[in-house]
């Protein structure tokens, strides 16, 4: 079978706590992911979704494996663009690997169709905002870009 796979690493000189406070917790999110929150109670099999500052739902999904702060599985629809949201779910992996002072985070978003329109957007979305989650937990400021909806 055919896959679309977006792969995303990066280092960010921060504690596996509080990067992974930074991934979860909206007074964070809202920070990095252009005002967006997350919401769930994050145990396995709980529902998990993306919601922007007017309530839409931008993603949903549910929480497939959890073990914190090393590894987060998503189970991750898009409901905001009709062409994505038809593509159905995907997968989407945080893993965190302590590095002397510093997080090696992997992003890994896959799905079970070849060229995704899904997986094509996350692969010109995820850069910027983890470019900002970085920004912001090395400075104190997120990039200007994603502060925003």
């Amino acid at each position: 079978m055919e896959k679309s796979t977006f792969v995303y690493v990066t280092f960010i000189r921060t504690t596996p706590e509080k990067l992974w406070e930074a991934l979860t917790l909206p007074e964070f999110t809202r920070q990095f992911f252009f005002e967006t929150v997350q919401e769930s109670d994050w145990k396995v099999g709980s529902p998990w979704k993306i919601v922007a500052p007017d309530g839409a739902i931008i993603d949903s999904g549910e929480v497939l494996e959890i073990d914190p702060p090393k590894r987060l599985v998503l189970k991750w629809r898009n409901e905001y663009k009709p062409e994505a949201r038809a593509e159905g779910y995907s997968r989407m992996t945080y893993e965190l690997e302590p590095k002397g002072d510093m997080v090696k985070l992997t992003v890994l978003h896959e799905m079970d169709k070849g060229q995704s329109v899904f997986i094509k957007q996350v692969s010109n979305g995820w850069p910027i905002i983890l470019s900002s989650l970085k920004s912001l937990l090395e400075t104190g400021e997120s990039l200007e870009e994603t502060r925003t909806w």
